[in-house]
């Protein structure tokens, strides 16, 4: 496996070439929440406008012809990066909450035995992102069904000491993240999943922190629905990916209605596309799908395995250079087994905005709060922490620059 050039392939996103307020360089560690964007795909989106601007699966002239040619093209190329089985079980959205907005209501409306009903039983995780909490509990108050959930150990994993009192025939529906945007956490997705299929349930997995720096082979991973987001694996933001195995994605009703995703419409009923179009109502993300083509081209190019060598070579560095800093306590893995890029900490005695806000004056950007995963947090008894995350750009002198930032802080507020 040949390594990244940083250095070579940081020229390709013009933003980390910024200045900041007092001249400060630009030290770019919140890709967690959402990546840079290189100019590839820049270019990729602003060409679309400029010469191929047009609706898709609807006009017959050139332009027409041109754009959905290069939207369905995208489907491809995102078909063949995740080796999913069928390119017709790609489903574009608008960003992963919504694709996992649109398993959880489709499968409350889907009819028996498919559909989630009252007696039924929904589990997920503690540390699951909000978006595949919420879905599932409105799921449950809508339907009757029960929520469960896995625990998270002291160390930041999940608690599978229960698994077989969790995962029961009453098992509906197991959700949960492959890996934990506050905690860094990677789950063994398919040995949770090979559990649920033994009582007949179906697994929904939130890939969006590991499609971005994990080498990803859907076939063998386990899953039945898989949601990710495209602005944090260096394409734009307004678009994510649903897949689903084509025969379930068969039997789903319609999650939005509307043009495009209809076979037939009379006044009196109407009758429905067959996967993907038939989740995919309206006018599209058209540019944004040639947005992630480009993305997914960019990162085809650099390899995966080489991308998650340096997210795994990075992350170690930054584990070892937070823990050489005292008061900094690390909530989650501390060392790199099944761990991914984004390290969230508490500095005693400084409130995580505050720690933000210094950092921000050096020019280090970082995300402060509870990164939309407050059960996380409160497992921990912790309100909010402070979180650092890498990507395919970043360099030891960033790290450093951090930990150089985290003994200014606390300098600032006399806990040094």
């Amino acid at each position: 496996m040949t390594g990244l050039d940083v250095t070579a392939l940081r020229a390709d996103f013009p933003i980390l070439t910024r200045r900041l307020a007092d001249d400060m360089p630009l030290v770019y560690l919140d890709s967690a929440n959402t990546s840079q964007k290189p100019r590839q795909v820049i270019d990729a989106m602003a060409e679309h406008y400029a010469v191929h601007n047009a609706n898709v699966a609807r006009a017959v002239h050139q332009l027409g012809e041109e754009s959905t040619a290069a939207f369905e093209a995208a489907r491809d190329k995102v078909a063949a990066f995740l080796n999913a089985p069928d390119r017709d079980e790609i489903v574009f959205t608008k960003n992963a909450s919504e694709a996992l907005n649109l398993a959880a209501n489709t499968l409350v409306w889907a009819e028996p035995p498919l559909g989630i009903r009252a007696g039924d039983e929904v589990v997920i995780t503690e540390m699951e992102h909000h978006s595949n909490i919420v879905p599932w509990q409105l799921a449950c108050e809508r339907t009757g069904a029960t929520l469960r959930w896995f625990g998270i150990t002291d160390d930041g994993r999940l608690d599978l000491s229960d698994i077989d009192d969790l995962i029961t025939e009453h098992t509906k529906v197991v959700a949960l993240t492959w890996v934990s945007n506050m905690l860094g956490t990677v789950n063994p997705v398919a040995a949770i999943a090979r559990r649920a299929h033994e009582v007949g349930a179906l697994v929904v997995v939130d890939a969006s922190q590991a499609v971005p720096q994990l080498p990803v082979d859907l076939s063998t991973l386990g899953a039945d629905l898989v949601a990710f987001t495209g602005h944090k694996m260096v394409g734009p933001t307004g678009i994510g990916v649903l897949w689903g195995r084509k025969e379930l994605l068969a039997q789903l009703p319609p999650f939005l209605g509307g043009g495009e995703m209809i076979e037939a419409v009379t006044m009196a009923r109407s009758t429905y596309a067959p996967p993907p179009h038939r989740f995919e109502a309206g006018t599209p993300p058209i540019a944004q799908a040639v947005g992630l083509g480009a993305a997914v081209d960019y990162l085809s190019a650099l390899g995966m395995p080489a991308v998650a060598e340096h997210e795994r070579r990075i992350t170690a560095y930054a584990l070892e250079r937070l823990h050489e800093i005292h008061g900094v306590r690390v909530l989650g893995p501390r060392e790199m087994v099944d761990r991914g890029g984004a390290i969230s900490f508490e500095l005693a005695d400084v409130h995580p905005h505050d720690v933000s806000q210094v950092l921000d004056s050096l020019g280090v950007a970082v995300r402060a709060g509870h990164h939309c995963a407050k059960p996380a947090h409160a497992r921990f008894g912790v309100a909010a922490s402070t979180r650092a995350s890498f990507y395919l750009y970043t360099t030891r002198d960033e790290i450093d620059a951090l930990a150089d930032g985290l003994e200014r802080v606390k300098k600032f507020f006399g806990t040094g």
